[in-house]
């Protein structure tokens, strides 16, 4: 059973990957298809040929002979080349190649935190698929009880790890966590601790603001996104966002989009949705009028010594941006 439901993750991921790469990759394909050489362009080398020094016979004989010989390497050379380059019959495997080429590059400069999130949270995830019926782990999810009377301590922190069971929802939500966590990881890459701080912050504020009004957080990574979507809406604002090349809509209207997702995929009202764009409204402002900053101790903890394996990988993202 575990084998049978390991086979049909790994369809199912392949087949969301694919749907997003394969009119891409059939454009690709399109585009370097070879041309066969014009007439007019063969005459004219054959011309320069002449003048350079070949041999140029007046006789009819001769000329039909040369031409007739020109046309039937000209055939031959186009059914190898057509042999050698058949572009149709490869286009499925230039796809896949082009696509995870594609993925390997883009996840080698993924910034380190948004990188160890997406790996925690695939790793739980795919772990709760193998285990659990596709349930995210129960000793990974929020309760307060046995984080106080057993000190399991990471909960409220592994909680954030479950955006959802494998699946669609599970897909777009990794793909725009990708796209836009790490998006303001790299726009911090000289001051990462505010980013840090930006993480930070909305946790911090789900956490307690879900305690208070007494909600029962169900996908905390999911909500997760959604603060960090809106805070990158904000900082991009006027900007066109293509959606998975269906159609483009404004950067501000995106965390509406999220919540749209959430309703039509989930079928259920996304009110933690909602609160998560809540936050990062809050979190937006004060950071505008400069009511957050980082601390002291974590900006000299992080210019000293001990964080230099650190800030090397933040120097490698720095390297993007220099001109």
């Amino acid at each position: 059973m575990l084998f049978v439901r390991t086979i049909f993750l790994v369809v199912h991921l392949l087949a969301i990957i694919g749907s997003f790469s394969s009119a891409t990759a059939k454009i690709n394909t399109r585009l370097i298809r070879p041309l066969k050489i014009a007439p007019s362009i063969r005459d004219s080398h054959t011309l320069i040929k002449v003048l350079r020094g070949g041999d140029l016979s007046f006789e009819d004989s001769d000329e039909d002979t040369e031409d007739d010989e020109y046309s039937d390497d000209e055939d031959s050379d186009d059914e190898d080349f057509g042999t050698m380059y058949d572009m149709d019959d490869a286009e499925d495997d230039f796809a896949e190649e082009t696509t995870i080429t594609r993925m390997v590059l883009a996840w080698g400069k993924t910034p380190p935190l948004t990188k160890t999130y997406l790996t925690a949270s695939f790793a739980a995830t795919l772990y709760g698929y193998l285990i659990n019926q596709n349930e995210f782990p129960p000793f990974l999810t929020m309760n307060w009880k046995k984080t106080f009377s057993r000190l399991q301590l990471w909960r409220p922190v592994s909680s954030f790890l479950n955006v959802g069971p494998f699946g669609l929802a599970w897909a777009m939500t990794a793909q725009f966590v990708w796209t836009y966590m790490g998006t303001l990881e790299r726009l911090n890459h000289d001051r990462p601790y505010d980013f840090w701080i930006m993480i930070a912050f909305g946790c911090i504020s789900m956490v307690a603001g879900y305690g208070i009004l007494k909600v029962s957080p169900k996908y905390l990574g999911h909500n997760l996104s959604t603060y960090l979507v809106y805070i990158w809406s904000r900082y991009h604002e006027g900007l066109e966002v293509n959606m998975f090349e269906l159609f483009n809509t404004r950067a501000e209207l995106l965390p509406w989009f999220f919540l749209a997702q959430t309703f039509l995929l989930e079928g259920e009202l996304p009110f933690l949705d909602f609160l998560g764009i809540a936050f990062g409204h809050i979190y937006h402002h004060c950071k505008t009028v400069g009511l957050l900053q980082a601390p002291d101790a974590l900006v000299e903890w992080y210019k000293g010594d001990s964080a230099a394996g650190i800030r090397d990988k933040y120097k490698k993202l720095s390297a993007d941006f220099e001109i």
